[in-house]
């Protein structure tokens, strides 16, 4: 089984909206309703389940009535931060999903997901035991103690910039959580930096630059530009 588990537990105060960015309409339809789209068109994926952020639940059951989201299985409630919110998830996954289950953690806000990078991920992970949906690092990096000046430059061919999905075995990610919790690790920023804090390998997918995650207004618009492309594209066709 391959269960998509998109986590929507966050606030979105950077968008500086009254509603949570990824319940913000774009063309008639909430961000979150595309990235459930795109694994709700996935063949491979066989069940979604949502990490919602509080008193939002019944307004995403609503919408994945109203847009036809049938995969949907489970909204569970979300944590005080993105660790806790994706450790909700998986616990309760858990107890309905064999170990061997792959669970492909999503961001609700990267609404440009391919049927390509979810492709992907499931092949690497099924191969190596994870995914992590990474893509080049074209920019030259340079590494700041202040914020304001630099004397050092990153390497960029050794830079890799992460994305998601992520993708695990159940059991595996539920084993390094309750591990993180016993190590003190309450607030990692994603799961491949839990995996690495806590001395683990990861393996790599392609994503692609596309792959965005709205987390500003100047990336909403990047979204609605990527959108009227992509309905171009169809008009073509």
């Amino acid at each position: 089984m391959n269960i998509a588990l998109i986590i929507a537990g966050g606030a979105g105060n950077r968008m500086h909206q009254d509603i949570p960015k990824q319940f913000l309409t774009v063309n008639e339809k909430p961000v979150i309703i595309y990235t459930l789209e795109a694994f709700e068109r996935h063949p491979k994926i066989d069940t979604i389940a949502v990490v919602c952020v509080a008193g939002w639940e019944q307004i995403l059951l609503a919408y994945a009535r109203q847009f036809n989201i049938s995969k949907l299985k489970y909204v569970i409630e979300g944590g005080e931060n993105g660790q806790s919110s994706i450790r909700n998830g998986i616990f309760e996954l858990e107890k309905h999903y064999d170990a061997t289950d792959l669970v492909l953690i999503h961001d609700a806000i990267r609404p440009m997901v391919s049927e390509k990078i979810i492709t992907e991920n499931i092949r690497i992970a099924k191969e190596k035991g994870n995914a992590i949906t990474v893509i080049p690092c074209a920019e030259a990096i340079l590494q700041t103690q202040d914020g304001n000046e630099s004397t050092e430059s990153c390497p960029r061919d050794k830079l890799k910039r992460t994305q998601t999905p992520q993708t695990f075995r159940i059991g595996d990610i539920c084993r390094l959580h309750r591990e993180a919790l016993v190590a003190g690790i309450t607030n990692s920023v994603a799961s491949c930096t839990l995996m690495i804090e806590m001395g683990k390998k990861v393996y790599f997918s392609l994503g692609s630059e596309k792959n965005i995650k709205l987390t500003t207004v100047d990336d909403l618009d990047i979204f609605k530009a990527l959108l009227g492309a992509k309905r171009s594209e169809w008009l073509k066709d």
